[in-house]
């Protein structure tokens, strides 16, 4: 073993030894329901359900190749069968009920999920040709469908969207003629009234229901981009994005929260489940950062606001991005290009946050010698980037559909894992993968599958159209207090919720809000998808905060505090693209992209003062109320304003400059 590798087993040990011993399953299971499933005892079980998802995962995989290409409602049927059959083999009903075998139950409610699929596939010309027309078996069908759903939904992501859900239907059942509950929704909200089995026959017979758009980018784009995340975790890119950052960010000062920060959005942008990845990159990271000198709340608030942003971060976005695309009838490479410059803003005002807390600290950097060296690094995995520098050019620059080039990424992994030995995926490796696709899909399948009863909802009695109505008569045309509203809207509406459900109905019921006061509508959903991303990290609930306060032993609710403290850039940043879409490069030239880039990272700054109050010395209260002044300023496209930020920001440096050549502090290295 070399020198190298002994510091930094040495570092990571002495670290340990200073925190407390932290089960990894057991967080998980705490702050992530979708962590709590079965392990069969029995090996014929255990056998025979690993044998059912690789045999799912081979459909998806040639379905995607276009080998087998059945019609929208079949493939949708059975897709989301597919995953109901998995969501009742692998979680149990209750806390009591045993996670070593199947139940009765369970068996029974598989069985019907068949049913639905099966019924779908015998019967679909039949369904097409009645085009809506209310039928008995349909209903009947339709409402076992929904209650296999929402049954799905509670056991794999919790009771809140399944309320949610159900308080939609009773929206649904409300209304002046058809309804089923004579009591009429007053206002705006009043609609004519749906009954249970026209409800039912929505849900089932056409795209506007559970097979809606949601669950076909779940069994289309989700699915196989899981997959890619899965066949790279097999190959050790979890381990080649850590000792990267290490490399890269671990010799500056706060070099543990540096490296955090690089990791977690690393692996977040493709793992995409913001628990997951604190717990993943936390585990090692928070003790390294505590070590160091950081407190327990600012470790635990750096691993999840990295981890929740890497979901903003091109080119994967942990998948929401392809519901985004989906929604806005756009290529999925535009999307990503107008998502770049905000996700590299907004990590970036992480780490301005970061240095600044170093400097505040007086901290030391970590001697190079003990950290691995970029050049072993890239000999030993370097060649695990060549699958993304693919995909990047396969969605950007090959004219294939972001289906195929998620498909050839793929075989480009496996391929690539196979040049060394270190990397090299076995047989057993790859069916390993193959099986970890089908069950890492499930949580997003199912709620996507849920969502679909929401957006069917809203579809049939106008719901987001009149709240839309609602946000902006409240904001009084006022286009700063409707995104305000729209704000709280997304952060209520996520809370508890995983990120790709979250943003759907985010999106749904406050964008087109946005889009009525003439706001760009990819500007308006990347408003909503940035928020409905926040809710990870806000009180009260804040999953991604509580999950990291867990590893760091911080108090829960202060660590969700930091977290906004430490991502306020981020907070901010969706009002600066909607107030400036030349963030987004819509129709932009370059050299106003890059202009507009820049001054927004100047206010990203500006906005890091005004928080850490430091810069090179303490900064007064005057200069860092003055700073925020200058954020805003720079937040207006017009060059008067960001002429007036950028000499705020000028005076500042010069200041606090002034001030640490006075007080006589000699910086060490950034």
């Amino acid at each position: 073993m070399s020198d190298n590798k002994m510091s930094a087993n040495q570092t990571a040990e002495g670290s340990a030894e200073t925190a407390p011993a932290v089960n990894e399953q057991e967080l998980l299971e705490k702050f992530d329901k979708e962590s709590k499933t079965r392990t069969f005892v029995s090996p014929i079980m255990d056998k025979l359900f690993k044998i059912v998802c690789m045999v799912i995962t081979i459909y998806h995989l040639v379905f995607a190749a276009g080998l087998y290409t059945p019609e929208t409602l079949r493939h949708r049927a059975i897709h989301v069968a597919m995953m109901l059959v998995l969501s009742f083999a692998m979680y149990p009903a209750t806390k009591k009920a045993s996670r070593k075998n199947i139940a009765w139950y369970d068996w029974g409610l598989i069985a019907l999920s068949i049913v639905t699929a099966v019924y779908m596939c015998i019967n679909y010309k039949s369904i097409v040709n009645r085009a809506g027309v209310v039928n008995p078996t349909d209903v009947m069908i339709g409402a076992i469908l929904t209650v296999l759903v929402l049954e799905a939904t509670r056991r794999v992501c919790g009771l809140a969207l399944p309320i949610l859900s159900l308080i939609f239907v009773f929206y649904a059942l409300m209304g002046v003629r058809a309804g089923m509950i004579p009591v009429n929704v007053p206002g705006i909200f009043l609609h004519r009234g749906y009954t249970l089995p026209k409800i039912f026959s929505n849900f089932y017979t056409n795209t506007e229901g559970i097979f809606g758009s949601s669950v076909n980018v779940a069994s289309t784009y989700i699915f196989l981009f899981i997959c890619f995340g899965e066949f790279m975790n097999k190959c050790g890119m979890g381990k080649f994005f850590n000792d990267i950052a290490t490399a890269l960010a671990g010799w500056s000062k706060g070099g543990p929260a540096k490296v955090a920060i690089i990791a977690s959005g690393l692996l977040g942008m493709i793992n995409g489940a913001a628990v997951a990845v604190v717990v993943t990159t936390g585990s090692f990271t928070i003790p390294l950062m505590k070590r160091e000198g950081y407190d327990k709340e600012f470790s635990g608030a750096v691993v999840a606001t990295g981890s929740v942003g890497g979901q903003l971060m091109p080119p994967v976005m942990g998948a929401a991005a392809f519901i985004m695309a989906e929604t806005l009838g756009i290529q999925y490479s535009s999307l990503l290009i107008s998502a770049a410059i905000p996700a590299v803003i907004y990590y970036m005002g992480i780490l301005f946050q970061i240095q600044m807390r170093a400097d505040k600290l007086e901290m030391k950097p970590t001697p190079k010698e003990d950290l691995p060296k970029i050049g072993e690094v890239m000999k030993e995995s370097g060649h695990l980037a060549i699958p993304i520098i693919f995909l990047v050019y396969m969605l950007f620059f090959s004219g294939k559909t972001v289906i195929m080039a998620a498909f050839y990424s793929i075989i480009c992994t496996i391929v690539v894992a196979q040049l060394r030995k270190n990397t090299r995926m076995s047989l057993n490796d790859i069916l390993g993968a193959l099986q970890k696709s089908a069950t890492s899909t499930v949580s997003v399948a199912i709620a996507c599958a849920c969502v679909g009863c929401i957006v069917g909802v809203c579809s049939i009695t106008g719901f987001a159209l009149n709240l839309a109505n609602a946000i902006v008569m409240i904001g009084g045309k006022s286009l700063l207090f409707t995104l305000v509203f729209s704000m709280i809207t997304c952060m209520i509406l996520g809370m508890g919720l995983p990120s790709i459900p979250s943003y759907i109905i985010t999106s749904t019921v406050a964008a087109p809000a946005l889009v009525q006061l003439g706001i760009p509508a990819i500007a308006a959903h990347m408003f909503c998808f940035y928020f409905a991303m926040f809710a990870n990290l806000t009180p009260p609930v804040a999953l991604a905060s509580f999950a990291a306060a867990g590893i760091s032993g911080g108090d829960p609710m202060k660590t969700g505090w930091a977290s906004v403290k430490l991502a306020l850039a981020g907070f901010i940043l969706p009002y600066m693209f909607v107030y400036n879409t030349e963030l987004l490069l819509l129709d932009t030239p370059i050299a106003t992209g890059l202009r507009v880039a820049i001054t927004a990272i100047i206010g990203v700054f500006l906005i890091s003062v005004a928080v850490e109050g430091f810069l090179y010395a303490n900064v007064n209260v005057v200069l860092r109320a003055a700073a925020l002044v200058g954020a805003y300023m720079l937040i207006d496209s017009g060059m008067v304003t960001d002429l007036i930020g950028v000499a705020i920001a000028v005076v500042l440096f010069v200041i606090q400059k002034g001030i640490q050549k006075k007080n006589g502090v000699t910086p060490t290295a950034a």
